[in-house]
């Protein structure tokens, strides 16, 4: 997590070192070198992963207000008085970490952490909260609130899950596994898409996207076959934290441009580890004359993930696309852990 302080005073400024040096990040203090509240405050909502003002709440308040958009991409936002009495998270409690955050910090200082959030505030389960201790993107954050919060978790009665994967340990109370025929409230998949469509679906950033593509490809056109592979199997996008191809495609541009306008890292690998990996993969005896290997797409996935292939190639347009998946073991821990 990227932090960013800001003070106003002397006495924040000492504050805010101390709480740096047990949770590093950047020190400013506003009006000193140029440093401009409005200025600081946009920049850092834009970058940081935490903004930390020490000082009055209500300046803090003032200045994210601006900038304040969604749950789901909002930095966390903590304040904390100069004496260093109470740290109090702001913006983003669950998604974001601010709660964790809070914590931590009060616990450098020998604060009180002021968490107001209704799930913590009644020690209920927090489905935001643990799907961000779980590393899955929220896909529609607008229906958090009838999870967590209004006639389900809060009012007493039992919310559903529809999990691809065992879900290790005992569910907290109010939680149960859905059974056969029962409608899902929330649902763990890379699937929401066939998943139940009602639901708030919670998807695992496990996913290996491999590409094999003809040269001069043009990012349009990987992104026109993305769009048409995730349409195909019900995927969601934010369930993708990489792709892979062979060496052969490393000076690519359109595919470089592709997964840089994801936010993918992409990882090659040369004909002979490809056709070293393990596994039932759809053979062509085209690819091999090109490449030196009967499949690209697929293996490259699966060697990337470190695990098992979950859609075989679709080919269109030149572009060949599957996808693998990291392992993934989710469980009942819903505490964010401390920054």
């Amino acid at each position: 997590m990227s932090r960013a302080y800001l003070a106003f005073t002397e006495k924040g400024m000492a504050l805010a070192h101390r709480l740096a040096r047990a949770l590093p990040g950047s020190v400013s203090r506003c009006g000193a070198g140029g440093v401009r509240l409005a200025e600081w405050t946009s920049t850092q909502f834009a970058q940081a992963d935490a903004l930390i003002f020490v000082g009055a709440a209500g300046i803090a308040v003032r200045a994210i207000a601006p900038h304040c958009k969604s749950k789901a991409t909002d930095p966390a936002v903590v304040v904390l008085d100069e004496c260093g009495r109470f740290a109090v998270p702001l913006l983003s409690g669950h998604l974001g970490g601010a709660n964790a955050l809070a914590r931590a910090l009060a616990e450098a200082c020998g604060a009180i952490p002021v968490i107001t959030t209704a799930t913590d505030a009644n020690g209920v389960f927090a489905v935001d909260e643990w799907a961000k201790a779980q590393g899955c993107a929220v896909l529609e954050p607008e229906r958090i609130k009838p999870v967590s919060y209004t006639h389900l978790t809060l009012a007493g009665h039992t919310v559903r899950l529809a999990s691809d994967w065992p879900v290790q340990g005992t569910p907290p109370a109010g939680v149960a596994l859905a059974g056969a025929g029962e409608t899902a409230d929330f649902a763990l998949t890379l699937t929401p898409g066939k998943t139940a469509p009602e639901a708030l679906h919670l998807v695992p950033r496990i996913g290996v996207l491999g590409v094999g593509c003809k040269r001069g490809t043009t990012a349009d056109q990987l992104e026109a076959a993305f769009a048409a592979f995730c349409a195909a199997h019900g995927l969601a996008p934010a369930g993708i934290r990489g792709a892979a191809s062979i060496d052969l495609k490393q000076d690519e541009p359109g595919l470089a441009a592709f997964c840089a306008a994801h936010g993918w890292p992409i990882t090659f690998y040369t004909a002979r580890q490809l056709q070293a990996v393990e596994g039932h993969f759809t053979p062509s005896a085209f690819v091999r004359s090109v490449t030196g290997v009967d499949n690209v797409c697929e293996r490259a996935a699966v060697c990337a993930a470190d695990g098992p292939l979950q859609v075989p190639k679709q080919a269109g347009g030149g572009v060949t696309l599957a996808l693998a998946a990291k392992p993934f073991a989710p469980d009942w821990s819903w505490k964010d852990a401390e920054p």
